[in-house]
């Protein structure tokens, strides 16, 4: 499928390299799926767990470890995710990064519980939302799918981790979620 040559190939190229942070790309992904999945998440959101970063792993996007400017990886990982899932997969990765906005205007203790490259990108992103804006993202299809997607996030940076998963293993997972192939 070229769906998963394709997620494998950003896997394989830029997985073992670090953005900021104290752990791989790949790391972080396993990482995050594998705390949607011990929460007993539905498939689509266990997808969108392990791809959410997927924007940072595309040739284009490998840059900086801390640009000075947004990357919007969101974006063109929830652009290149859905040509071949559902919503349920590219919207909670879209919006992955809004939330944490959200969740840091709706609960500023948040903010320190945030890795110092996640506080360079929040400050880079638009920092904290208002109040009218968190009421506002609520209601955004998605968005508490993107807001739980955000704290396994901000959980899954445990560099001493020893995880026996590998990108492998949710082939199965990603393969029953796609809706089309493109040409």
């Amino acid at each position: 499928m070229e769906m998963y040559s394709t997620i494998e190939r950003c896997f394989t190229r830029h997985g073992d390299k670090k953005y900021g942070e104290f752990v791989t790309q790949r790391q972080h992904a396993l990482q995050c799926a594998m705390l949607a999945s011990q929460e007993g998440s539905p498939s689509e959101l266990i997808a969108a767990a392990l791809l959410h970063d997927i924007g940072h792993m595309l040739d284009q996007s490998m840059g900086s470890k801390e640009p000075d400017h947004d990357l919007m990886h969101e974006v063109t990982g929830a652009q290149l995710l859905s040509q071949w899932f559902p919503k349920g997969v590219s919207e909670p990765v879209r919006l992955h990064v809004v939330a944490k906005r959200f969740l840091t205007g709706n609960d500023p203790a948040y903010y320190h519980t945030l890795s110092p490259a996640s506080k360079h990108s929040l400050d880079l992103q638009g920092g904290p939302m208002t109040s009218e804006a968190q009421r506002q993202f609520l209601e955004v299809p998605y968005a508490k799918d993107a807001i739980q997607l955000r704290r396994w996030d901000d959980q899954a940076k445990e560099s001493n981790l020893d995880l026996s998963l590998d990108l492998a293993d949710f082939r199965e997972l990603l393969e029953s979620l796609v809706i089309r192939e493109t040409a």
